[in-house]
């Protein structure tokens, strides 16, 4: 099986657009998603330098714009194909269609979650590029709020490392894989962290602008969850992974919701790759700018085949894998489970629903509690109440799987779950 992944913030180099725009059809799209987007991805990606490029409302978009131009001509014609999720493709094939034909699985680090729910058909592009760009607006305005920032710790004890963290009040932002922790807070704290290192563990503060993946995003999630209100969405042509606890989500609102709460939580990528695994995907193939995410593949999954997707000098690799390892899954946008999960971190009190309960659409199963505000968890699409996940009275953190439930054929408010 083959997956496909985008990168996160961080990946982007000054110029790494540039080749891709040579393509037929590239710069005609990259054009229309500038007006989008009210940014020149073109000179962003061309000749903008390493300090304007690093700036959260550029980078993000930057980001998935690359993204997605790439995927454009990944498949075998070479042309540029995004059509609109559900409708003809007319003279131009449907990206969203040749993923689910032969991609088994899609995943996004941070902000490729974006990218990746495009591909998956969850967004259109024009959704995914207006959603990117708010969100890195909300971000660099949160970050601009404090002093913040974030420093990879490579190696040193897993337990050690996060002990320290506790210790100095810093957040474990992204797990990425075994030995590489990204710690984000206030500069003072990772002032803190470089004088008296974990044991064993080597430092690299990273080049953004705040610490994404913690409390001090809380402002951009409230700005990101008015925006996903309206915010058209689809079911998923294909196993699409949540970075929140590496678990396939099969409802498109769903995924959203995960992607915008993700803003102020942790990224467990160590969990993604995980189910990637656990998945039988035999080959990966990351986007540009690629190479961070297939380096950790490669420690962590080593028989897995892998790809960088660069530039266009990469293509011919990258389809000989794609018909090596494509995957034709018989994949249905009806789950035969969902899991409820934690929209934020407090207390969980569970309604009187129990086990074997047939809920309808829109039911509540609890809330989370926290000493600000009340949250209530709702399932969205209704079910049978198969499983508890957590007892009335657990302490919760954002994404944490609370209950499982079984699509309901049986009633007919359930019929479209």
């Amino acid at each position: 099986m083959l997956a496909l992944l985008a990168p996160g913030q961080g990946a982007q180099v000054p110029g790494f657009l540039a080749p891709w725009l040579d393509l037929p059809g590239v710069a005609d799209a990259v054009t229309w998603w500038s007006a989008v987007l009210d940014l020149d991805l073109a000179r962003l990606g061309t000749s903008a330098d390493a300090d304007e490029i690093k700036d959260t409302s550029i980078a993000q978009p930057l980001l998935v714009g690359a993204g997605l131009a790439a995927a454009s001509v990944l498949f075998p014609d070479g042309q540029p194909q995004f059509g609109i999720p559900g409708q003809p493709a007319g003279r131009l094939a449907n990206t969203f269609d040749d993923v689910a034909s032969n991609v088994g699985a899609v995943a996004g680090h941070s902000v490729g979650e974006i990218t990746a729910a495009a591909l998956a058909g969850v967004l259109s592009p024009e959704s995914a590029l207006v959603l990117v760009r708010e969100r890195g607006r909300a971000m660099a305005s949160a970050a601009a709020a404090t002093p913040t920032g974030m420093t990879a710790i490579l190696g040193g004890d897993a337990e050690a490392v996060l002990a320290k963290l506790t210790e100095l009040g810093l957040t474990a932002a992204n797990v990425n894989a075994a030995g590489q922790v990204v710690a984000a807070g206030a500069l003072d704290q990772l002032a803190a962290l470089a004088a008296d290192p974990p044991e064993g563990a080597r430092l690299r503060p990273l080049a953004v602008a705040g610490a994404f993946h913690t409390a001090h995003m809380a402002p951009a999630v409230e700005r990101l969850r008015q925006l996903a209100a309206g915010l058209p969405t689809a079911e998923p042509g294909t196993l699409l992974l949540s970075n929140a606890d590496g678990s396939v989500i099969q409802h498109g609102p769903e995924f959203v919701g995960r992607l915008v709460e993700q803003v102020a939580a942790p990224v467990r990528w160590d969990r993604c790759m995980t189910t990637l695994g656990e998945l039988g995907v035999t080959a990966v193939i990351e986007l540009p700018p690629a190479g961070t995410l297939v380096g950790l593949i490669r420690r962590a999954l080593p028989d897995v085949e892998t790809l960088a997707l660069k530039t266009p000098d990469d293509l011919d690799a990258a389809r000989d894998l794609i018909e090596k390892h494509r995957h034709a899954i018989e994949y249905s946008a009806t789950p035969s489970w969902r899991l409820l999960v934690a929209p934020l971190a407090g207390i969980f009190e569970a309604t009187e629903a129990r086990i074997g309960d047939s809920l309808g659409a829109g039911a509540v199963i609890g809330k989370v509690v926290t000493r600000r505000e009340a949250q209530e968890v709702v399932a969205a699409q209704g079910g049978v109440l198969v499983e508890w996940l957590v007892e009335n009275g657990d302490p919760v953190s954002p994404g944490q799987p609370l209950a499982r439930l079984h699509p309901d054929v049986s009633r007919p408010d359930l019929e479209s779950a």
